[in-house]
């Protein structure tokens, strides 16, 4: 299995950025990931632009998304909802079908009774966009700035354990 990793965070050492890592890190030898790391080269939503030729990072993100068996995302919340970076890569995949029927899940790092807002956001345009959310598969797992290694990945066994199920429950 392969999983494509999103954050929806531009912050290179972001908690959601370290939690996609050590997803990636306890990958067992029969999966992979791949993680998508052009967030910030998107260009601005558009949908007269919503055709071929496709920008180059609109044009990669979509052949991600239909390489992968799976995508996983991981999200901060801003002001209540998604981060605008984070919303406008998923209105790039509302034009194509490459969501369609694709297993999905999300992780929430946030701490308890924080970030709600932008899963419901994101659950919201997964549903727009004919994605097949794996509800097994979405974790909350609260990760701190502390929680963090100098290598980008979680320090801490039991969160990294915690995190690890995904491909358990995704696969």
């Amino acid at each position: 299995m392969n999983i494509l990793l999103v954050s929806g965070s531009t912050r290179a050492t972001s908690t959601n950025v370290a939690a996609l890592a050590s997803i990636a890190a306890s990958a067992p030898t029969t999966s992979s990931t791949t993680t998508y790391d052009g967030l910030s080269r998107l260009p601005a939503f558009n949908p007269d632009d919503d055709h071929d030729p496709l920008h180059d990072e609109v044009h990669a993100l979509r052949r991600h998304i239909r390489n992968a068996d799976a995508v996983l995302f991981c999200t901060p919340e801003y002001a209540g909802t998604l981060p605008g970076s984070f919303k406008n890569l998923l209105d790039w995949t509302v034009g194509g079908t490459e969501m369609t029927d694709k297993p999905v899940a999300w992780i929430k790092v946030a701490t308890p009774g924080r970030g709600g807002g932008a899963v419901n956001t994101l659950e919201t345009v997964l549903g727009y966009v004919g994605a097949r959310v794996v509800r097994a598969a979405c974790l909350e797992v609260p990760v701190g700035r502390a929680d963090i290694d100098t290598d980008g990945t979680i320090r801490d066994e039991e969160l990294s354990r915690a995190l690890a199920q995904v491909w358990n429950l995704l696969g």
